[in-house]
């Protein structure tokens, strides 16, 4: 198995960019600050000339990484109103999230 500079790592529904060194922040992962995940749905993967794409995933293509912390974004207020029926709601949501370190990409 050969290491990559970067590659194209899908998760929580979303495609990044990732790179070794890289932190990044996904929707949440169910795992622990400290513990070390594996990103399976790698859609790209390359260093230089040499690159590799997926149909739609490489196979055996995993990029390791470390959990520096779990947390919720900043609060984004849902206002919903109607003129002239007095009517009016406020509500507020903080998406959480898991912020990655990256340490290397297999493929």
């Amino acid at each position: 198995m050969s290491t990559y500079d970067q590659a194209i790592v899908r998760t929580g529904g979303k495609q990044y960019r990732v790179q070794p060194g890289m932190v990044l922040r996904v929707e949440k992962l169910d795992a622990e600050p400290g513990a070390t995940v594996e990103l399976t749905d790698v859609l790209l993967a390359g260093s230089g000339e040499d690159v590799k794409i997926g149909t739609p995933t490489l196979s055996g293509a995993k990029v390791v990484a470390k959990v520096r912390a779990q947390g919720r974004g900043r609060k984004v207020i849902v206002y919903k109103f109607r003129r002239r029926k007095n009517y009016r709601r406020r509500r507020g949501h903080r998406q959480p999230y898991t912020e990655l370190a990256i340490e290397r990409i297999e493929a």
